[in-house]
């Protein structure tokens, strides 16, 4: 008795088992309906998370604005995962390394508010995320403009309308 394999690397063997070695394969054509996660065609995990960028020198802002948001933006896009940057040294760092969906900049930060990173991030990085800010009331949207940012929500924090934003804003990167 012999057995086979049509996987790659496999060995077959006689069936008297006494002192018989066991002799390679040929490699073989990959099945047609091999699952192309198997064979290293696609990858195994689902599609990359959506991620978030959070600046603000505030833990008690973060916490809000990663709470309103939630685990997932929308039904039709993988789950959030968050950065979170306590000062613009962080935040210049992070974004320069790439990789962000979105960038949440709190305009009300010290040292640096959310409004003057955004502008020098809009103006040295290259394809820079879409940023929405944080501004600190309703009138300070022309300030948002300012700073070229893609959006912007005001204090006190909306968690629908943040929500909605950042899943605006994450669509539009994501194409």
């Amino acid at each position: 008795m012999t057995t086979t394999s049509a996987h790659r690397g496999a060995t077959a063997s006689t069936g008297d088992h006494s002192g018989d070695a066991l002799v390679p394969l040929p490699p073989s054509e990959p099945d047609a309906h091999e699952d192309p996660r198997l064979s290293g065609a696609q990858p195994v995990s689902g599609p990359k998370p959506v991620s978030v960028l959070l600046y603000s020198d505030d833990s008690d802002v973060r916490t809000k604005v990663r709470m309103a948001i939630g685990k997932r933006l929308a039904v039709d896009l993988p789950p959030v995962q968050w950065t979170e940057c306590a000062t613009p040294a962080a935040v210049i760092s992070a974004v320069d390394n790439g990789g962000f969906d979105v960038l949440v900049l709190d305009g009300e930060a010290v040292p640096a508010g959310g409004m003057g990173v955004c502008r020098q991030l809009k103006e040295e990085i290259f394809e820079c995320p879409p940023i929405l800010v944080l501004t600190g009331r309703p009138q300070d949207a022309w300030l948002a403009t300012w700073s070229r940012a893609d959006a912007a929500v005001p204090h006190p924090l909306d968690p629908r309308a943040l929500a909605e934003a950042v899943t605006v804003l994450a669509r539009r990167r994501r194409g």
